[in-house]
């Protein structure tokens, strides 16, 4: 009579995660999800103006678009300063983080974009402030802050949803390169298969961006698009929007 092996129980999980990584997951998708009530959908960020003009007619000019506006703005601008914002965060430098968020503030170039900013960063932080278990009393200098960039409430609730660097900055490209799709989408318009091809092709761009921002020195920061600025500026005296200026 032969006798069965033991059956060995087999693991879901492969052995270097841990339980708490599904969790961590499941706060960076609720921190980038289009349904986080933070009024991004509102926002074309000049895109809409750029339609208009004809400077975006297919998904070939869409991504060119998205491409230039990671590679020169977020990634010289918002991923570069969210790096400083999380630094700040774990040795509780509040001093620091106001002064970096009061330079986040100082590059949004059109009353548009930084109207945009503040709007969307304010937002952040009032659902932050209401979501339920969460222990915010160390944060009250900055959830305080009369002005607040979406950049720096963006990294405030990473840091508090124990993600990681990485992880907050893929996150914040992923919103970016969401909202603008989604807007193109109306806009252009495209397809819904566009659409999902150009987050493809876009979200493998993600990470040569996070280097790059990664190894920007304090004194770069903050490079200009002179044409995405104009362009939001002109977008408040467009004939027909459907985006908020």
């Amino acid at each position: 009579m032969h006798t069965k092996p033991a059956v060995k129980p087999v693991s879901l999980v492969p052995a270097e995660i841990t339980l708490a990584e599904p969790i961590k997951l499941n706060r960076l998708l609720q921190l980038c999800s289009a349904n986080l009530p933070v009024g991004g959908f509102a926002f074309s960020q000049a895109l809409e103006y750029g339609v208009e003009m004809g400077w975006l007619t297919s998904s070939e000019t869409t991504a060119s678009w998205i491409k230039i506006n990671l590679e020169e703005s977020i990634a010289q601008t918002d991923l570069a300063i969210l790096k400083r914002l999380f630094n700040a965060l774990s040795i509780n430098d509040f001093d620091d983080f106001n002064n970096w968020n009061t330079h986040l503030i100082a590059c949004r170039e059109s009353h548009e974009l930084l109207l945009a900013d503040l709007a969307m960063g304010k937002a952040l932080i009032r659902l932050l402030k209401q979501l339920n278990n969460l222990n915010l009393a160390a944060y009250q200098t900055i959830i305080t802050l009369k002005e607040i960039s979406f950049v720096s409430a963006f990294a405030l609730c990473a840091y508090v949803f124990n993600l990681d660097l990485i992880s907050a900055q893929s996150g914040y490209c992923w919103t970016y390169i969401d909202n603008q799709v989604a807007a193109a989408t109306k806009l252009v318009p495209l397809g819904q298969t566009q659409a999902q091809n150009l987050l493809f092709e876009l979200t493998e761009q993600t990470p040569l961006i996070i280097e790059k921002s990664n190894g920007i020195s304090d004194n770069d920061i903050g490079a200009s698009l002179p044409h995405l600025a104009m362009a939001s500026a002109w977008h408040e005296t467009q004939y027909s929007r459907l985006f908020r200026s």
